[in-house]
């Protein structure tokens, strides 16, 4: 009998467990794709991972992030034709990206704008940058969040590079990205476009010198094998954005996409404090695997792309822009 009692006492609880998950499912009343090329492990993820935590916590289980790392949605162009579309998928992007639609909201990606992220912040709190955001929403994009810090972009060559003489003919490999292609070539090199996945053979073939990334990036790409002298221009001080639809964003309650908006906003908290532990992590194991730190003439490299400024948009908005960085 105890023996008989016991099975349906376990049986009981079973269904009410199976009764109380299922609940949990049927809970999240809103589901959010968040899409990215970034592979699981890697910092985007976690800090994705976090994203979709908090997301959960604060809206009581309303909303539910259902992760996409690694392009499982598709290349970044067919996700974008997703979020035009209207669906409910959120990416990653930046000003680079979005300067095809406004050109404007590109400075924001130009090389030494500012020294620092608080700067930077300051602008994306300001008027000027409500303006950006509202020019992006005409062509169909709403910017979630704007402060998820990616990292400064730095130099690894098969040569040491001080000065932008240095960079003369050497073929560093960029995103295929007019404003980047740009920066290299203002700083002296030869822009070379490709994927992030082909650098590494290229430069172990000969055909291209280098390539311009984050710290955890090179280091992540093992570029260090083939090119041993790492020069930290910091030419850009890399923040991301995240793209949803704005068509999608404006059916939603104002309370559900503030949620979203919320979370994504602590999770780039979580995201920029971990940006800098990376770093140093990344060039402590740099420095173990032989590479040769090369200390730049940061005045000179400053010099030579501050035309970049007058070609691709005018004194009178680079003035506009530093005037809203300051508090």
């Amino acid at each position: 009998m105890f023996g008989k009692m016991t099975r349906i006492a376990l049986c009981l609880a079973l269904v009410f467990t199976l009764f109380a998950g299922a609940q949990q499912v049927l809970a999240a009343e809103y589901e959010i794709k968040i899409a990215y090329e970034n592979n699981p492990g890697e910092p985007t993820d976690v800090g994705v991972q976090e994203w979709a935590r908090i997301l959960k916590e604060i809206s009581g289980g309303k909303v539910e992030a259902v992760l996409y790392p690694s392009s499982q949605l598709g290349a970044k162009k067919d996700v974008l034709e997703m979020i035009l579309m209207g669906s409910n998928v959120i990416t990653i992007a930046d000003a680079g990206f979005l300067m095809d639609y406004v050109p404007d909201i590109g400075i924001m990606y130009a090389p030494y704008l500012t020294d620092t992220y608080d700067e930077y912040f300051t602008l994306v709190d300001s008027p000027w940058f409500k303006k950006q955001m509202d020019a992006v929403a005409g062509h169909g994009f709403e910017i979630v969040t704007a402060k998820w810090i990616y990292g400064d972009r730095h130099l690894l060559a098969n040569k040491a590079v001080k000065t932008p003489k240095d960079l003369s003919g050497l073929k560093i490999r960029t995103p295929n990205m007019k404003i980047l292609s740009k920066t290299i070539e203002y700083m002296g090199g030869i822009p070379t476009p490709m994927p992030l996945g082909e650098v590494y053979p290229a430069i172990a073939q000969g055909v291209i010198d280098g390539a311009e990334n984050p710290y955890p990036v090179l280091w992540g790409a093992k570029l260090y094998e083939k090119a041993k002298f790492l020069t930290p221009t910091a030419h850009v001080k890399n923040v991301s954005m995240w793209l949803g639809s704005h068509k999608y964003f404006a059916s939603l309650p104002p309370e559900i996409a503030g949620y979203i908006r919320e979370a994504a906003e602590k999770a780039c908290l979580f995201v920029n404090e971990n940006v800098k532990k990376d770093d140093i992590k990344a060039i402590e194991n740099f420095r173990n695997a032989g590479v040769e730190i090369v200390e730049p003439d940061m005045e000179a490299f400053r010099k030579a792309v501050f035309p970049i400024y007058e070609e691709l948009w005018g004194k009178e908005l680079y003035e506009e822009v530093k005037k809203n960085m300051t508090k």
